[in-house]
């Protein structure tokens, strides 16, 4: 039987032939090996994070009793005293009557997600269940996102800092080996490395106080905090967080900058380096765009430890400086053993790091022609 004249007009329309050759663009667009490997990676958060929230959670449980134990000691200091049917209510309410191991599953169910008849979501219309914090009287997630906000922000712009800082300082020492400012910023290393993080920061709003005759702890003065943050608050913040990002920056910073030197002094020595000046090709050119984009893979590559340790490893120094990020909420979290408000913290935190290193791998691809995903040469 012959086709009508309409069935053929429609199999060979622009509209058909254009969504034909959107396929085929999309399939080999998917066969390139940097894609591939992005979508391995992706699918691969679900195992990883499932993997370090089992850790996290029976790290949390370790210490010896649990909130409620020391909510009540606590309550038995102040003259208060709570008999043993009221602690076993709280304990079953709170789901601490159960094994460990029913416990992690529970809190995981109910952060994937809560139904709509819970008494959770009727009291704070949320499908995520992230429990309720001991220490602070609320739900986990509100006192999360409190500071989640300031603190990427807070975070991203302490790396910024060092990533600008550090590289054209250590490009420099390298191109200049033994020269005053290879043995200037040697020493800034050396010393930004020896001294503890708090320790400058009580150096630094000393110095602050005298010369200023404001210390600038926190990152919001408590006008700005009772009447909110506006765009023109923007100037006072920066101001204060001039000591921060001096103080938790400088560590990472010396780290960047002896780890970029070394590996530019290795590539400058190199074979192709010599090969490239003798045919002519400019000093500029073999620094920048041979030399350093082999130099900068092992600072790229550690993105997502970088993150992790701007995020939380700097609780110490948060705490003296008074600011309001998620470190000192942490460690609060920890004496108090409120193990759902911990748990949540660290669980935001390993997100971040392992998107953090999924960048970092897809930048060390546009970085190194070198590096290949698919396995095998080509």
């Amino acid at each position: 039987m012959k086709e009508s004249p309409e069935t053929c007009e429609v199999s060979t329309s622009p509209g058909f032939l254009q969504k034909g050759y959107s396929m085929t663009a999309l399939k080999e667009f998917l066969k390139k090996d940097l894609v591939q490997y992005i979508i391995k990676r992706v699918l691969m958060f679900i195992p990883t994070l499932l993997l370090i929230s089992i850790l996290v959670f029976f790290v949390i449980q370790l210490p010896p009793g649990d909130y409620v134990s020391a909510h009540i000691a606590a309550l038995a200091t102040e003259g208060e005293f709570v008999d043993a049917d009221y602690a076993a209510s709280l304990r079953e309410d709170y789901g601490l009557d159960l094994p460990v191991w029913q416990q992690y599953i529970k809190w995981v169910k109910d952060i994937i997600w809560t139904p709509t008849d819970s008494a959770y979501y009727r009291l704070y219309g949320s499908h995520h269940n992230w429990k309720f914090s001991f220490a602070y009287g609320r739900d986990v997630w509100s006192v999360v996102e409190d500071r989640l906000g300031l603190t990427i922000g807070v975070t991203f712009i302490i790396l910024l800092f060092q990533y600008v800082v550090s590289i054209p300082i250590a490009v420099y020492a390298s191109t200049h080996q033994y020269s005053a400012g290879d043995y200037i910023s040697a020493f800034i290393g050396f010393i930004g490395t020896a001294i503890p993080n708090f320790i400058l920061a009580i150096i630094l709003m000393y110095l602050s106080y005298v010369w200023t005759g404001n210390a600038n702890v926190g990152l919001f003065t408590q006008e700005m905090l009772q009447n909110g943050i506006h765009l023109y608050n923007f100037g006072d913040f920066l101001k204060r967080m001039i000591i921060p990002i001096i103080v938790i920056g400088t560590s990472g910073t010396c780290g960047i900058i002896r780890s970029v030197r070394a590996q530019m002094l290795d590539e400058v020595s190199k074979q192709y380096t010599l090969t490239a000046r003798a045919k002519g090709v400019s000093e500029r050119t073999i620094v920048m765009k041979y030399c350093f984009r082999a130099a900068i893979n092992p600072t790229v590559s550690g993105l997502g430890g970088v993150l992790s340790s701007l995020f939380s490893g700097s609780t110490v120094t948060a705490m003296v400086l008074n600011m309001q990020i998620q470190g000192p909420v942490l460690f609060k979290a920890l004496q108090c053993q409120d193990m759902y408000l911990a748990g949540a913290i660290v669980m935001v935190q390993a997100v971040l790091v392992v998107i953090g290193i999924l960048f970092s791998d897809i930048i060390l691809a546009f970085l190194d022609p070198r590096i290949r995903y698919s396995g095998g040469g080509r």
